[in-house]
This record gives C-alpha cells, sequence and structure tokens, in this order.
C-alpha cells in the first residue's frame, strides 16, 4: 500500500468529488481513479459509493480515511526529521497539550529556543490525556501535556511545579456568588458543565456519595466553549482556575474540598528522539530543576 495512494484516497476523501480532487492534486481523473481502484483492489472493499454528482465514503472507506490520516501524518513527521539531521538552527517539534495556565513555561521554553535555533518548527495540537497520549504512543508527538500521573514504565515525565485548581465558571448574578468556595451539594441543583475526562476522573471521586445528585448538562473538551453557555445562563461550568475570563460577566469560585490537579511533560521512553527533540528536553530539565516555571 503506497503512501501516495493514501494520499490520493484522503483528497478525494475530503473534496467528495472525484473531478475535484484530481484538480487540486494536480492529477488527471483517470489518474487519481486509476490509484483508488488500486487501493481497493488491495483491501478487497469498497471505499466509495459513486452518486451523480459526487462521491461518498462508505463504512469501509470511513475506516481508512480514520487510519490513513494517521500514516500520511507519520510519513510526512518522519520525512521532516531526515530532513532535519543536518539542521543545526532547528528542526521541527511535535506537543500535544492538555489545557492548563501552566503552559506558559512551556511557551517561554520554546521562546527560548528559537533564539538560539531560529530554524525551530513547532506544531501544537490540543486535548484531553486520552487524546494526546493517543498520537504520543503512535509518534505523532514527540511530547504530551497531561494532568494525571502517568505510567512510568512506558512514560519518563518532568512535573510542572504548581498544582491547577478545579473550581465553578457561572453569571456573577448567580446566587452562588454569595459564596467563597463551593461544595458538591451547593452546585446539586445546576446543569453543569465539564469534560467527560474531568467529570469521570476527578469530580467523580471529589463527589463522593453526592456525586448521584450531581447533572452532567453537557460535555466539552475546551474550557472557552462552555464558559460561553455557561454565560448564557445554561449551566455552571466545572473548569480549571485561569482558562477563561471572568473579569466581566462570569465569576469563579473553588471547589471544597479542595480538587487540585497536577500536570506532566511526558515523552514515550521506547521512541527515538530527534536532536531538536533532545535538545528541548534538556532545556526544559534545566529550566524545572533549577525552579524556573
Amino acid at each position: 500500500m503506497e503512501i501516495r495512494n493514501l494520499k490520493y484516497f484522503l483528497a478525494a476523501a475530503r473534496e467528495e468529488n472525484m473531478t475535484r480532487a484530481a484538480e487540486i492534486l494536480h492529477l488527471s481523473q483517470p489518474t487519481l481513479s486509476k490509484a483508488i481502484r488500486q487501493l481497493e483492489d488491495e483491501l478487497g472493499k469498497k471505499l466509495f459509493t459513486r452518486h451523480s454528482f459526487r462521491i461518498e465514503l462508505t463504512e469501509e472507506g470511513m475506516l481508512l480515511r480514520n487510519r490513513a490520516e494517521d500514516l500520511v501524518s507519520m510519513a510526512d513527521k518522519i520525512e521532516r526529521e531526515f530532513l532535519s539531521f543536518d539542521d543545526i538552527t532547528g528542526g521541527d517539534l511535535y506537543l500535544g497539550l492538555a489545557e492548563s495556565y501552566q503552559i506558559r513555561y512551556l511557551a517561554r521554553e520554546i521562546a527560548k529556543m528559537k533564539r538560539t535555533y531560529p530554524g525551530l518548527r513547532y506544531h501544537i495540537t490540543s486535548g484531553d490525556t486520552e487524546q494526546v497520549t493517543e498520537k504520543l504512543d503512535k509518534g505523532l508527538l514527540d511530547f504530551a501535556v497531561i494532568c494525571e500521573a502517568p505510567d512510568p514504565v512506558k512514560y519518563g515525565s518532568l512535573p510542572f511545579k504548581n498544582t491547577d485548581r478545579f473550581g465553578a465558571v457561572f453569571p456573577s448574578g448567580s446566587v452562588l456568588a454569595e459564596k467563597d468556595r463551593l461544595t458538591a451539594g451547593d452546585i446539586a441543583d445546576f446543569p453543569l458543565f465539564c469534560s467527560e475526562q474531568s467529570w469521570r476522573n476527578d469530580i467523580a471521586p471529589w463527589a463522593g456519595e453526592r456525586f448521584s445528585d450531581l447533572h452532567l448538562e453537557g460535555s466539552f473538551r475546551l474550557s472557552y466553549n462552555g464558559a460561553l453557555f455557561a454565560s448564557e445562563g445554561l449551566g455552571v461550568l466545572l473548569t480549571l482556575e485561569h482558562l477563561v475570563d471572568t473579569m466581566e460577566e462570569l465569576e469563579f469560585r473553588p471547589l471544597f474540598p479542595p480538587l487540585e490537579l497536577r500536570f506532566y511533560l511526558i515523552w514515550n521512553k521506547f521512541r527515538a528522539r530527534t536532536t531538536i527533540a533532545e535538545r528541548f528536553l534538556s532545556q526544559v530539565r534545566d529550566s524545572f530543576s533549577a525552579g524556573d516555571r
């Protein structure tokens, strides 16, 4: 199975039109159609359903699209890594980041590296622990930041110095604003917004016996989006402090008993790192050891 044909397939899947995909790829339509047929013959499955003016992925085609995106990304990353071996001024760095105000410390390290290695190119993706560790395990990322203790057998890690405090974000006119801190009982009567990961791993053990009294109205991976719903009076957002602007129409109150999370920079112990990734890790390790965060 050729990477080139997978790239052709992804273009056709994205455009849902063979003619338009061929134009974008600067190919003739027969050449593109031949590549797709070759993939279908190799896999023994039909990848597209043809309609009059468009094509549509079959169930097997959807599965291949998900796998092909990772394979093509990996192939591109490998190519860039080999091209950067002789580049003493930089290279490509791939990071997957959970949401935390402490990400500023990594941004500071990247800024320092850019001054030393002006050819540094960094690629940032955001997500929860499950999302970023999956990409890390596939080799699509060099490093990830997660908010739970990593498996020491599989990952190397550096803990961030501070912890992040969990709390509730709600409109300024809410009765919750009368309290300095909020218990599970205080928020039991409100529709709640939270990420699925935090709801399961953090809020459930924090609330204990009162967890069954809490109502998850909707889940958000990004706190900013959840804050927009909270600002419209649709519910209370449970999130980490400093992730949303509470200066005007929203307020933040910490949870009680206190719920705090420790964040970690992690890497896969069993994957080789590029030169620029090694330089980055060495710099971050020195800065963290010196307390520069």
